[in-house]
C-alpha cells in the first residue's frame, strides 16, 4: 500500500535541510542520533499521510480504473488493517519529534493538520496541489527545525522551493485524471483549468522553484558544487516538461516518478559534497 519511492521525493530534502540548517546556524554537522530520528519522522509522516490518503479515497479510487488495483479498493488489505498501521506510524512520528527540539514539538500539531487535510482538499478546491506541495514542503522545513530549533529566511525560502515544486510535479500527474474528476465532481487544476494551461502553471510553479534554490545559495553561503547540482535539477525540471504535453501523456510516470526522485537526490548529493568535503 505504501511504496518506498513514495518516500524518495521528500527524504533526501529533509537530510538536506537538516544538514544546511546546522551547517548555517551551528556550523557543525548533524548527529548521527538527529539523523536516525529525522528518518524514523518522515517515514512515520509519509506512511501516515499515505495511509489516510488511501483509507479516505478509497471509494474514488475503487472507481477510477487507474487505481482500481490499489490495495485497499482492491481487497488486499482492510481499512482497520489500513488505519492500525496509520496509528502506528502516527505513533513512529510523535515519538520521533519528541527526540528532536523542542520547536519541533511545537509545530507538530501543525504538521499532522495537514497530513490529514490534504487528502480532503481536492473534494472541494482546485489548489489542492499547492495544499499537497505545503504538506510534503514540510520534509526540509522539518529537517531544518530538528536540528537548529529556529526557523530562518533560508528556510523558509527553501520550504516555499520544495512545497512548488511538488505542487507542479502533482498538478502535472493529475492531468491523466482530467475526465475522472469531472464525473466525480472533484477538483484539480487540470479539470478547473484544462491540460494545457495545467501544464502552463506547472511549469511557473517549478520555475519559482529554481529560482528559490539558486536563492539559498546566497543565503546559505554554499558554494559552486551546490550550484551545479541546482543547474542539473533545473535541466531535469526542463525536460520534464519537455516530455509531457498537453497532447502526449504517455511519459507522465517517467516525469513524475523517475525524474523528480532522480532531481531531489542529486540536490541533496551536492549538497552533501559541498558541506562535508568542500567545507573541511
Amino acid at each position: 500500500m505504501i511504496k518506498f519511492e513514495h518516500t524518495l521525493f521528500a527524504l533526501p530534502f529533509a537530510f538536506m535541510g537538516a544538514l544546511v540548517g546546522s551547517m548555517v546556524v551551528t556550523s557543525e554537522l548533524p548527529g548521527w542520533a538527529q539523523i536516525g530520528w529525522i528518518i524514523m519522522a518522515m517515514f512515520g509522516a509519509r506512511s501516515a499521510a499515505m495511509g489516510l490518503n488511501r483509507v479516505i479515497d478509497k471509494l474514488y479510487d475503487a472507481r477510477n480504473p487507474r487505481t482500481a488495483v490499489r490495495a485497499i479498493p482492491a481487497g488486499l488489505i482492510s481499512s482497520n488493517a489500513a488505519i492500525i498501521f496509520i496509528v502506528i506510524s502516527f505513533t513512529l512520528l510523535f515519538w520521533a519529534t519528541w527526540n528532536l527540539s523542542l520547536l519541533s514539538m511545537k509545530l507538530l500539531p501543525i504538521a499532522v493538520f495537514l497530513l490529514v487535510f490534504y487528502s480532503y482538499t481536492k473534494r472541494f478546491t482546485w489548489a489542492c496541489h499547492i495544499i499537497l506541495g505545503m504538506t510534503i514542503g514540510l520534509a526540509p522545513l522539518g529537517g531544518w527545525v530538528a536540528v537548529t530549533d529556529d526557523i530562518s529566511l533560508a528556510a523558509i525560502v527553501f520550504y516555499i522551493s520544495v512545497s512548488l515544486w511538488v505542487a507542479g510535479f502533482d498538478v502535472i500527474y493529475a492531468c491523466q485524471d482530467v475526465e475522472f474528476d469531472r464525473e466525480e465532481g472533484l477538483h484539480s487544476i487540470p479539470q478547473r483549468f484544462g491540460v494545457a494551461r495545467a501544464l502552463q502553471t506547472a511549469r511557473w510553479f517549478h520555475a519559482v522553484t529554481a529560482v528559490g534554490l539558486f536563492t539559498l545559495f546566497y543565503l546559505a553561503n554554499l558554494s559552486w558544487l551546490y550550484l551545479v547540482g541546482i543547474v542539473i535539477a533545473t535541466v531535469l525540471l526542463f525536460y520534464q516538461h519537455k516530455i509531457v504535453t498537453p497532447h502526449n501523456l504517455s511519459r507522465l510516470n517517467t516525469a513524475f516518478f523517475t525524474l523528480n526522485s532522480v532531481l531531489s537526490a542529486v540536490v541533496f548529493l551536492f549538497t552533501l559534497v559541498d558541506l562535508v568535503v568542500l567545507s573541511k
